[in-house]
């Protein structure tokens, strides 16, 4: 007998790795093809706290166990964690709702420490405190499980675009293979064949490199819109050098760490050189992912923040011009911001189910795994 469709109305908490601050979205679904999408936020970390997690990455490399929390860590948690329930407090507060309206908060944390090889992945938060001072039940720490079956566990947005997909409009429609494309500190791309078949995997850096490469030269934590690439060329010989990694040319897909690729020496490129080539990597390694799909995409829809690097697109729009079409989320009725957030309110309603968050084909997992820790919270009444 098939279970009565529940709808829930659940918030998506994603702090990812560009470390900028939390992205808030809201959902009504069932945690399957039902998606009503519903408002979203973001909340700023200032540079201080950036700079402390940006710390927390290398006190992170001594973790030999996923509880480890040396050095600060214990209290930077305590404090990430509170800065969410803030963000979540006025978010609510925007909206003109209170905590009764909201079934379950998913809550990605931030991650300092991520080794697939050794079955390590470790993200800051404390979704007990959170659930406890927000009166809401909260589902975090969704990626372990996938790596005890044997997974990657990254990405976990995957399931998320294919229902994404199922709902696109009919001007979409026939536009099948169909990839979307999140270009966050690390850029990943989720395949969805004419079939259905699902397949995703890090495609290289994003725009980790990019921003910190600005940072040390300009001190700025970001090239808005790519302007300051604009100003520059591509140095080939650096290009090439990241895009001759062994990490693109293996037969596996793995997933990346913001560690793993490292930025130029400060002789190899002025500013505006190094933030040129950096986003040409960035496309050409997302280019180069066609060569792990069974068929060359139709539609590449790009998502997150490098979407914003107008060098990022033309690149890769010039790479993949004789096979497919590139667009902006927003052209597909999408919000390309707030997507990853959102999937995170629908994978915390899908885990609640005890429905699969990942699959052999997007991180590797030995089968369809559901996933995430439930904190149960009691319950606040209205006002």
């Amino acid at each position: 007998m098939n279970k009565t469709v529940q709808i829930k109305r659940a918030i998506g908490l994603m702090s990812g790795t560009s470390m900028d601050g939390i992205d808030l979205a809201m959902l009504e679904t069932d945690g399957d093809i039902i998606v009503r999408r519903g408002a979203s936020s973001f909340a700023a970390y200032d540079a201080a706290f950036r700079k402390r997690l940006e710390a927390a990455l290398e006190t992170a490399r001594s973790i030999r166990a996923r509880g480890e929390r040396p050095g600060d860590l214990a209290e930077l948690e305590t404090e990430l964690t509170d800065r969410h329930a803030e963000a979540v407090e006025e978010f609510l507060a925007r909206e003109g709702l209170s905590t009764p309206d909201v079934d379950v908060i998913g809550f990605h944390g931030q991650t300092v420490l991520h080794r697939p090889l050794e079955a390590l992945t470790v993200q800051l938060g404390d979704g007990e405190r959170l659930a406890a001072r927000l009166g809401i039940d909260v589902v975090h720490d969704l990626r372990a499980r996938d790596m005890t079956l044997g997974g990657q566990g990254a990405p976990l947005v995957p399931a998320y675009h294919r229902a994404l997909a199922a709902g696109l409009g009919d001007e979409w429609a026939e536009e099948m293979p169909v990839v979307f494309v999140n270009i966050g500190g690390i850029s990943n791309i989720t395949y969805i064949g004419c079939d259905g078949e699902l397949r995703a995997f890090d495609s290289g850096p994003g725009n980790t490199l990019i921003d910190q490469w600005v940072q040390r030269h300009a001190g700025i934590p970001y090239d808005s819109a790519g302007a300051i690439a604009s100003e520059g060329r591509v140095l080939s010989g650096l290009a090439n050098r990241y895009l001759s990694s062994p990490f693109f040319t293996a037969k596996h897909r793995v997933s990346l760490d913001r560690n793993d690729f490292t930025l130029p020496d400060d002789s190899e490129a002025g500013l505006e050189d190094g933030a040129r080539t950096l986003a040409f990597v960035t496309a050409a390694a997302i280019a180069k992912a066609q060569a792990h799909l069974a068929e060359k995409p139709k539609l590449w829809i790009l998502t997150g923040g490098g979407r914003h690097n107008r060098m990022i697109v033309e690149d890769l729009t010039v790479a993949t011009r004789h096979t497919g079409r590139v667009i902006l989320a927003e052209e597909a009725g999408l919000n390309g911001d707030s997507m990853e957030a959102e999937a995170w309110a629908w994978l915390a309603v899908r885990s609640v189910a005890g429905l699969p968050l990942t699959y052999p084909g997007t991180t590797g997992v030995s089968e369809p795994a559901t996933g995430g820790v439930l904190a149960r919270a009691q319950k606040r009444a209205a006002g």
